[in-house]
């Protein structure tokens, strides 16, 4: 990277200024006074210039042109919550395990998954009435169907009980009762919750002789986990808002700075949260409603930050001496193309993801990246004319003067001077960097599940019948995977299919098998529906319940053995050539596990190039960029090295929901890049008017102290979004959380200076400009 210094000419410099000759300090003054002069008003800040005096003339102007936005957007935009999709409404339809569910249907003219079931369940045992009552309910709902009488999108009620002939466990009695039931194919996760509501409703629980734990399934759980969301959104906001108001109280030691930063972090969400919505609805770009409290966090934070930014500016020029008019102009010409810059970057950087082939991610980028412009554009109108109109007074009670001079009597702290010698910069680079790569271990035993039922919490009613069905059968009994062989006449090798079965049955993870070993229709009743042979005789089809959550990391990696083991297994059987299909819950997910595995690369190299990009353009060097973005991706790999290490071994969590590491790297290296521009740009502007070492013991105090408070805020509103009692929002909370924390009070105050002054000694050492 060159560092522009004012005192540069053509001749080569040398390392003591008492050997210079005359002639060349003449030359250095003459040259700093001009530089001096072009760097009052240079040709790239002109607009700043201009755009900072329009703000501060027309300040009340402005401000009543943004009440009359937010108020437009607020009476003619409809909120996230109205347009949002769930998780399962983004998932796509390129699954493979969606196509082969679809073609089951198809060929065997019955579905055997569904995601919705009432279950009844007593540790002491069903009594007959009650195992004869599930069966006759189930029969009455199957007859009115049939007779084309029923009323909403049920279709078909089966009820499975664990007979000790069905489902041995030792007890010799039938314990649970559940009852899967089919619904239009037409019909939303919605629709089949209220579905299953309605029929569990019919049971009788007056005396509560017949168990009844509740409904449970793939569909409650999606809705269930909305509600949550939607219930505790708003605890997400007011834990943001306070505690970005005492982090920010706290470092200016004032009461209006923080009314500032709440007024700019409301006004941000408001339109943020409309803005995405539109585009939900005009753009046609998806955003999942359980997003909404990554949104809030996402757009309190990064408005916090650019108004610290901001304010952190007038108050340096205050504290310089600056008049208050004047102040106000030079912070928002200086700062305003900072964060201009590092808005885009976060931006850039989150909208990357679109270029994932999983339509789940593709799902992130847009709101996120739409949520962080609309906060830039509110912070860089916003706080401008707020502090035009402010002045000072945005301080009080403290005094910008005095708190700037106590600042500059503590930069020469050993902590900051040890960076400035090379010898040190380099133990504290080599020190954090290996530390960082220990903490990037556990990332290599990374497990990712889908959706799982844990993520619940533990008295959740979905979660609560979910636990009592696993204790009758097996955790995947309501979400079993099917497997369909496809061959011609395979309907006819039941020998065959036999084995296969058996050998299904013996693999790692797999509790129970059923297929045409157990159950075969009457030759002509299989000409018009299948159960496990499809009609023309050239499909079957087996049923596989695993022993683990079949949206829980156990399962994927069952069903992921299995899969591989399959081909074997049918050539032992005897079906050779037979093609394989896989279906259901589990199946899914380990489509979209194994999808977002591959996106990895695509995903990072985009964000790469995207944040580098900004990064050269604003910095207008290569080498810096570099490794700016290579210690940005250090930090993310050992962020999610300890969330792995707590979420994996330290709670009962199945590793991590697979979006989370996407979304948080993502994130986190947009932040990283963010923060980089204004510690890098602090260092730069200090560069210009003094030698780099001495630079950097004025530049990093400064600039550190900015970007703590900053990182603090940022972490705080993203830490709130654990209030979510789901594991997905806790997982993501913990990263970001901490993510932010080590990237703002390690690498970019210890790390990236280090390096800084590594470099700078490297090309002095070369023989090239120490200001270069």
């Amino acid at each position: 990277m060159t560092w522009p210094k004012a005192a540069t000419t053509g001749l080569p410099q040398r390392n003591s200024d008492a050997s210079e000759s005359t002639f060349l300090r003449a030359g250095r003054r003459l040259t700093r006074a001009v530089s001096e002069n072009r760097k009052a008003n240079p040709v790239h800040r002109r607009w700043a210039w201009r755009y900072a005096r329009a703000v501060v003339a027309g300040r009340w102007l402005v401000l009543a042109a943004l009440a009359g936005a937010v108020f437009a957007a607020v009476s003619f935009l409809p909120p996230l919550a109205q347009t949002g999709l769930g998780l399962s409404g983004v998932v796509g339809t390129e699954s493979k395990a969606i196509r082969a569910q679809v073609q089951a249907v198809e060929q065997f003219r019955l579905p055997l998954l569904t995601r919705a079931a009432v279950v009844q369940h007593s540790p002491d045992g069903l009594d007959v009435y009650a195992q004869a009552r599930v069966v006759l309910r189930a029969l009455a709902v199957n007859k009115q169907a049939l007779q084309g009488g029923s009323e909403g999108s049920l279709r078909l009620a089966l009820p499975v009980l664990n007979r000790p002939e069905l489902v041995p466990d030792g007890t010799g009695r039938t314990t649970t009762a559940v009852t899967y039931l089919f619904t239009d194919p037409g019909a939303d996760f919605g629709e089949q919750n209220r579905a299953a509501h309605e029929y569990a409703s019919t049971i009788d629980r007056a005396e509560d002789p017949d168990h009844l734990l509740g409904v449970t399934g793939t569909a409650p759980l999606q809705i269930e986990q909305a509600g949550l969301v939607h219930d505790n959104a708003r605890w997400v906001e007011i834990g943001s808002i306070v505690a970005v108001a005492l982090i920010v109280g706290f470092t200016f030691r004032s009461v209006l700075v923080p009314a500032v930063t709440l007024v700019t972090a409301v006004v941000a969400y408001v339109v943020a949260n409309r803005v995405v919505a539109a585009g939900v609805e005009l753009a046609g770009f998806t955003a999942p409603a359980q997003l909404e409290p990554v949104l809030v966090a996402l757009a309190l934070g990064v408005s916090t930050d650019y108004t610290i930014f901001l304010i952190a500016g007038l108050e340096r020029r205050l504290g310089a001496g600056d008049d208050c008019r004047t102040a106000v102009r030079g912070a928002v010409a200086e700062y305003v193309p900072i964060v201009v810059v590092a808005g885009f970057t976060v931006a850039g950087g989150v909208l990357a993801l679109i270029v994932s082939r999983t339509a789940i991610f593709r799902a992130f980028g847009p709101g996120l990246a739409a949520t962080v412009l609309a906060a830039l554009v509110v912070s860089i109108v916003l706080v401008p004319a707020l502090l035009a109109v402010l002045g000072r007074w945005v301080f009080w009670p403290s005094r910008p003067r005095q708190r700037f001079i106590e600042e500059q009597r503590r930069d020469a702290r050993w902590g900051v001077r040890l960076l400035t010698r090379r010898g040190g910069a380099a133990v504290v680079a080599g020190g954090i960097i290996a530390l960082l790569v220990v903490a990037a271990l556990p990332l290599r035993d990374l497990r990712e599940s889908f959706s799982p039922m844990t993520a619940l919490p533990h008295d959740n009613a979905v979660r609560v019948a979910w636990e009592g069905a696993a204790a009758g059968f097996a955790p995947g009994v309501l979400s079993p995977t099917e497997i369909i062989v496809h061959r011609q006449g395979v309907a006819d090798d039941l020998s065959e299919l036999g084995a296969l079965q058996r050998g299904i049955d013996h693999q790692p993870g797999v509790a129970r098998v059923f297929g045409p070993a157990d159950f075969t229709l009457p030759a002509p009743l299989r000409q018009q529906v299948g159960v496990f042979l499809a009609p023309d005789g050239n499909f079957a089809r087996f049923l596989v319940v695993l022993d683990a959550d079949p949206l829980g990391a156990a399962a994927v990696e069952h069903l992921r053995h299995l899969t591989e083991r399959m081909p074997g297994l049918v050539a032992e059987s005897g079906l050779d050539g037979g093609a394989l299909s896989y279906a259901g819950d589990t199946a899914l997910g380990l489509s979209l596990i194994d999808s977002a595995r591959s996106d990895i690369l695509r995903v990072a190299l985009a964000v790469a190039v995207v944040d580098l990009l900004l990064l050269a353009m604003f910095l207008r060097a290569w080498v810096v960029p570099l490794y700016l973005l290579g210690v940005g991706f250090l930090s993310v790999a050992a962020t999610l090295g300890l969330t792995t290490l707590v979420f994996d071994y330290a709670t009962e969590s199945e590793g991590l929901i697979f979006f989370v590491p996407f979304a948080a790297g993502a994130l986190l290296i947009s932040f990283g890049s963010d923060y980089s521009i204004f510690s890098v740009g602090y260092v730069r502007a200090e560069a210009r008017e003094r030698p780099l070492s001495e630079a950097i013991a004025v530049a990093v105090p400064s600039s550190r102290r900015v970007i703590i408070a900053a990182g603090l805020a940022l972490a705080a509103s993203f830490g709130f979004v654990a209030l979510v009692p789901l594991a997905q929002f806790r997982e993501l909370a913990f990263a970001l959380g901490v993510g932010i924390l080590l990237d703002a009070f390690v690498v970019r105050s210890y790390l990236v200076p280090a390096l800084i002054a590594l470099q700078g000694g490297h090309r002095r050492d070369s023989g090239s400009e120490a200001s270069r």
